[in-house]
């Protein structure tokens, strides 16, 4: 691996966060269904992109310097 991302980009960690989460969530009572997870996975990538998309506009208008 030779590029850098942030965690919060990683589906790897998206997806053991969810797994950890469903497991709390069978232990409470909730039961998660595969389909549950990867829909909710699904979800949280879609919004994690949507965000950093934002930032990358609000940090382009809020810039002091030029681009060249």
């Amino acid at each position: 691996m030779t590029e850098e991302k942030n965690w919060y980009a990683s589906r790897t960690v998206w997806g053991g966060l969810i797994a950890l989460l469903a497991a709390l969530a069978k232990v409470a009572g909730v039961d998660l269904s595969l389909e549950d997870q990867t829909g909710i996975l699904d979800g949280v990538t879609a919004l994690t992109g949507g965000i950093g998309g934002l930032l990358a506009i609000y940090g382009r208008l809020r810039a002091r310097h030029r681009l060249v």
